[in-house]
């Protein structure tokens, strides 16, 4: 985006209120991303001031050849790829479940509408958060974010191919996790 060039132009010319339009121009998709791939709020939020904080110190390293937010983009993936990494693993919500026996009751003794959407919702993103980094990364960027194959294979540094793959893979995988769990009643 011609705009966004201009706009970092602006920022090297030592014009920081420029990179703060480019930060509101991208902060909430970057966060939302983010809350996908890492499954955490929290998390998202560190991550994102992270990324715009190393995008600002690095961003005369960058080639314009690729566009700003793709470059953005890599840059926040791998933060949370790193962080993920290094984060200790958490009690699902299944494991809580197993663990305390606590079932929360339903009114009539069945469970109520919201309360199997809330549960199916759990375990959908209780699936997505079982998923590989990689195959996770790629389902996130196209069926939620809804790049295209060619932008998120330039976000990830990887050939189209290979995004193809990992989505393929990703959903099939996604697909077993959930057997059941989104069947049409």
């Amino acid at each position: 985006m011609n705009d966004d060039l201009a706009l970092i132009d602006e920022t090297l010319q030592g014009n920081s209120s420029a990179f703060g339009r480019l930060v509101t121009r991208y902060q909430d998709r970057l966060y939302n991303m983010l809350v996908h791939v890492t499954g955490s709020a929290e998390d998202s939020r560190d991550v994102c001031q992270d990324a715009f904080v190393q995008a600002f110190v690095k961003l005369r390293s960058f080639q314009r050849s690729a566009a700003f937010y793709t470059w953005l983009y890599r840059i926040a993936l791998n933060m949370a790829s790193s962080r993920r990494r290094r984060k200790k693993p958490t009690v699902s919500v299944e494991q809580h479940r197993e663990l305390t026996g606590y079932e929360p009751p339903g009114r009539d003794g069945q469970p109520s509408e919201p309360l199997e959407q809330r549960e199916r919702a759990a375990r959908v993103k209780e699936a997505l958060n079982a998923l590989d980094d990689d195959f996770r990364t790629v389902l996130v960027l196209r069926e939620i974010d809804g790049h295209p194959y060619e932008t998120i294979a330039e976000m990830l540094e990887v050939p189209v191919g290979t995004v193809r793959s990992r989505l393929h893979r990703a959903r099939m995988e996604l697909r077993e996790q959930l057997k059941g769990v989104l069947v049409a009643e």
